[in-house]
């Protein structure tokens, strides 16, 4: 007798090995379908930047010893320092300042910069070659003094609950500018990339694409990109039945199912992808006057340096929101900051500059926001445990060049300590609304309806800062 078996759609899905990166699905959509992430009416008005690279330096940078110069800390180096003039909500706060509490005087010198003169430490000093590229915003603010909800503030906008990261936001509302890749890539994720790179509840085809150790020149950068054992006709019909269920199973639910939404807009990127991904991330094109400029193949540059220029040849093929990130913590100097905080710089300085120049000669940097800075800043007084500084999300500087800023600006200012911005304040919700306003976006108006609220980056505040727009 015979008994007819049948296979249940999650079965054919594992036998066929049809994983979210491994595949994708058939060419058959049309380019319109293909770039349905970008919302009608956006850009609310011209824009002056068209792409976003974000340079993420974990662990929170030294605003006084990089870019905000503190004269007053040099007689208190290692000297007690007198409570007064550290901030009120520093002392009251995490960072408890006592009469024996240690100042820690400025590490490294610093020296006036290019025709705006800027003030930028010689520890930087290739960025601060380009001085008259830059606009260090001096009075950045935010609310959470330990790592985790920082990152995620700084990140999303919301340091309490899962929000949308800042690239899924701008992957909403402009998507990429080139179909066959995706808007937002993330080079080297930073701590909890599901959260702080994540959609949440935004459609799924938003989030960040995470590519894996592109410091490795060796290392496969998109796992199961390509296809073995099949052609792209073979594929086409494989994965056209594919979609064909998955849209069946989306009729049977009825309501939206953004899951199965995000599943099938995965499998059509993924097939996309396949035709321009890998000549992108083949650095072996470029020369080698390039990769010298990135400090590629030389220590302490290197690994930073390949991240720098994956970023731009995204970029340059339309990517349209690229994070760098520098190892977790790699920032967050609490001992022995003589020694540390100038190793960090020595990784980070010249693969820097290198993307600024690299996107400026070829024109790219005028339209092409860069922002480079990390989740909070340091604070003017030594640890209990070691000669460093602990943190500070009352007062950091964010560093920003291209897409419409005004550079050789310094823009706000700190107490005479560094401890707290006192002049033209800078929130991360103003931070986020300005970047959204560079791109065209009226923060806003960029919403997104989610039990029963509309919810927005910037949350229900943020302004723009229009000081430093050029």
């Amino acid at each position: 007798m015979h008994h007819q078996t049948f296979t249940t759609r999650r079965e054919l899905l594992q036998r066929s090995a049809l994983g979210f990166g491994s595949l994708a699905l058939s060419g058959l959509i049309s380019q319109q379908n293909a770039r349905a992430g970008v919302l009608p009416g956006l850009p609310h008005f011209a824009p002056k930047a068209k792409r976003v690279i974000f340079m993420f330096m974990a662990g929170g940078p030294s605003h006084m010893d990089l870019f905000d110069e503190k004269p007053e800390l040099v007689k208190y180096d290692n000297k007690p320092i007198p409570p007064e003039l550290v901030s009120v909500n520093l002392r009251n706060g995490k960072m408890k300042v006592g009469p024996k509490t240690l100042g820690v005087g400025t590490v490294g010198e610093f020296k006036q910069w290019g025709q705006s003169g800027l003030g930028i430490s010689t520890m930087l000093p290739h960025m601060a070659a380009l001085a008259d590229d830059l606009c260090l915003v001096r009075s950045m603010h935010a609310d959470n003094q330990s790592h985790p909800t920082a990152v995620q503030q700084w990140h999303t906008g919301s340091s309490v609950l899962p929000r949308p990261s800042m690239g899924a936001w701008i992957n909403y509302g402009l998507g990429s500018e080139n179909e066959n890749l995706p808007g937002f890539v993330v080079v080297t994720p930073p701590m909890d990339s599901s959260l702080n790179c994540g959609n949440i509840f935004l459609p799924t085809k938003h989030r960040g694409i995470v590519l894996r150790d592109p410091s490795s020149p060796t290392s496969e950068k998109i796992r199961y990109l390509g296809t073995i054992g099949q052609d792209r006709a073979q594929q086409k019909r494989q994965l056209s039945l594919v979609e064909k269920l998955n849209r069946q199973h989306l009729s049977d639910v009825g309501d939206k199912d953004q899951m199965i939404e995000g599943m099938i807009s995965s499998f059509e990127m993924a097939f996309r992808m396949q035709m321009e991904a890998p000549e992108v991330l083949d650095m072996s094109q470029e020369t080698p006057e390039t990769l010298a400029l990135y400090g590629i193949g030389e220590e302490p540059t290197d690994a930073f340096g390949r991240q720098c220029l994956l970023a731009r040849r995204l970029c340059e093929s339309g990517v349209r929101f690229v994070q760098v990130s520098a190892p977790d913590n790699s920032w967050d100097h609490h001992t022995d900051i003589h020694t540390k905080l100038p190793e960090s710089c020595r990784a980070a300085d010249k693969p820097t500059a290198g993307l600024l120049i690299d996107l400026k000669r070829r024109g790219l940097l005028k339209d092409t926001l860069v922002i480079w800075g990390g989740e909070f800043g340091r604070t003017p007084c030594s640890e209990s445990y070691g000669f460093g500084r602990n943190h500070n999300p009352y007062a950091f500087t964010t560093v920003l060049a291209g897409g419409g800023i005004k550079g050789g600006l310094a823009y706000g200012a700190t107490d005479i300590s560094g401890s707290e911005s006192i002049e033209n304040r800078v929130h991360i919700h103003d931070f986020h609304a300005t970047i959204l306003h560079l791109l065209g976006i009226d923060h806003e108006k960029l919403t997104y309806r989610f039990q029963g609220r509309d919810f927005r980056l910037t949350d229900v505040s943020g302004n723009v800062v229009k000081d430093i727009i050029a």
